[in-house]
């Protein structure tokens, strides 16, 4: 059982997760069985998702920027049949990063993306803050009236809006097939408030979420590691936020963004985390 395993080898195996590695390949490397991995890496994904709760309070965050993040549970929406489990199909990480200090603030988990789950998404971020904030988002219709809604009009919001050019023979080249379609133009949209019109970006939360499909394994676009059960997929996804936030030290803060934001004053270890999430 995974509450059995010695403490260094459940952060043996928490590190591995955090770092990207499949469940099989940890199996092969330490000699523990893939459903002790499983059960671990539910349990202390769990614990995370209760750590940054708890941790990402009274924040004072300037400016965000919002995104989603796609993925699926068991098979993509468009193989879901009318029997099987209503947790199947596609799935939705909203996430928030604050430019300045690389945290992520808050991040929501859903099957779907709507008015409703971006409401509850932006509810839940306006609970951590303690001042006004820019905010800046791409073009997704739910946004504005959600954080008109959430935020009235104690908010600076601005939308930067890409167009992408033609793709329509990409396929014909193979060195294109995979790669994404390129940007034929960007503008700034002012929406509500007096954001800082140079400041208008999503570019930290895209390389973010670049980093999240690189260390959430059920987020790559073409995979075998796919969740089987939602709540796995949400207890990889608290794990992977816990680790960002309070393990892994960025390049150019040279700390964690947790320690960049004032939330702790130490680096933690992966030792520091599993002990975390068990409390």
């Amino acid at each position: 059982m995974a509450n059995a395993l010695p403490k260094d080898k459940q952060i043996a195996v928490t590190a591995a997760l955090a770092e990207g590695s499949s469940i099989r390949s940890i199996e092969r490397m330490t000699g523990i069985h893939r459903d002790t991995i499983m059960r671990l890496g539910v349990r202390i994904g769990q614990g995370c998702a209760r750590v940054l709760d708890a941790k990402m309070r009274g924040l004072d965050c300037k400016r965000l920027e919002l995104d989603e993040i796609w993925g699926y549970v068991g098979k993509k929406m468009r193989h879901v049949k009318e029997n099987d489990d209503p947790q199947l199909g596609d799935v939705w990480t909203y996430c928030a990063i604050d430019a300045d200090t690389k945290l992520v603030p808050a991040y929501h988990v859903s099957s779907s993306r709507n008015h409703e789950e971006t409401t509850a998404f932006l509810t839940d971020l306006a609970s951590r803050l303690n001042n006004r904030v820019q905010i800046s988002t791409d073009a997704m219709n739910s946004y504005e009236d959600a954080i008109e809604l959430v935020f009235g009009n104690e908010v600076d919001y601005a939308q930067i809006v890409k167009a992408y050019a033609s793709e329509d023979r990409r396929y014909d080249n193979p060195e294109r097939k995979y790669s994404p379609t390129r940007i034929s133009s960007s503008k700034k949209n002012w929406i509500m408030g007096s954001p800082d019109h140079n400041l208008i970006s999503t570019s930290y939360v895209e390389r973010l979420n670049a980093s999240t499909r690189l260390h959430v394994k059920r987020l790559g676009r073409l995979t075998l590691a796919f969740s089987k059960k939602k709540a796995n997929f949400e207890a990889a996804v608290a794990l992977h936020f816990a680790s960002y936030n309070f393990v892994k030290t960025h390049r150019t803060l040279k700390m964690t963004p947790a320690m960049a934001a004032g939330v702790t004053r130490e680096f933690w270890s992966y030792g520091d985390l599993v002990e975390a999430a068990n409390g």
